[in-house]
């Protein structure tokens, strides 16, 4: 199982500024702690080491909460883009360490599933990237709409829709991804790269083994980037519907 990650964190936030303020959207809080501590914890929970953040707005302040990773038993490296790269543009800004099978981890979701399972599964198919998934109608959710997913009952990707329409698929990118770095050919450098809109579309049309791993039943993917998803994962929480360990 890989021992890095890459949290992305350097998202503007614009959807949520109205109830985050000054405030950067990784340091909003939620269930007592910021939403990127939260995910830190869960990371340095399921084995990784070494965590890679990129930042862009109010950097001061994220990693002076934050710090050097000694609090969540991590090293933490930070990143800072002048100019956006995209989700995957910030994967290969860091491609000097991107020696081995890297995590990437969307800053502005909580996701709880089996790291080592996922890990498992990838490595099982020999995938180039595993993309977590849940499913609408069965996992608690905040209402997101992320892409949608179609695969077939090997795993295998056939399609994928950013922001995509129900009737394509219940299975929907909770932003959690397993990844080789054999993808770096698929990004180019000096301007954004979305992983959605750009390396999914051009693995596919490739044949290139994207693999997707619907989360257990017990997972959950709480997307937090709108005041109204912000709203209804504090319900769940408060519900105790799903429970940040």
């Amino acid at each position: 199982m890989s021992r890095k990650a890459l949290l992305l964190a350097a998202g503007m936030g614009s959807r949520l500024r109205s109830l985050a303020q000054s405030r950067p959207k990784p340091l909003m809080p939620i269930g007592g702690a910021p939403i990127l501590a939260h995910n830190l914890r869960w990371l340095a929970a399921s084995g990784v080491e070494e965590v890679f953040i990129n930042l862009h707005v109010a950097p001061e302040a994220i990693t002076a909460e934050i710090g050097d990773g000694t609090a969540f038993g991590l090293a933490i490296r930070y990143v800072f883009e002048p100019e956006l790269l995209g989700t995957a543009g910030a994967l290969a800004n860091i491609a000097a360490a991107f020696d081995g099978p890297m995590w990437v981890v969307y800053g502005d979701s909580l996701v709880r599933c089996d790291l080592a399972a996922l890990a498992e599964a990838h490595a099982q198919s020999r995938a180039e990237m595993t993309l977590a998934l849940f499913d609408r109608d069965r996992h608690p959710h905040t209402g997101v709409a992320g892409g949608r997913v179609v695969a077939g009952p090997d795993g295998r990707i056939s399609a994928f829709v950013e922001g995509g329409c129900a009737a394509i698929s219940g299975l929907v990118n909770a932003g959690v991804y397993l990844t080789e770095p054999s993808i770096l050919d698929l990004i180019p450098t000096g301007r954004p790269v979305d992983f959605g809109h750009d390396v999914f579309p051009a693995m596919l049309a490739s044949c290139r083994n994207l693999m997707a791993h619907v989360i257990e039943p017990t997972g959950y993917c709480l997307g937090l980037d709108t005041p109204e998803s912000f709203a209804v994962g504090e319900r769940l929480l408060a519900e105790r519907r799903v429970v940040l360990a």
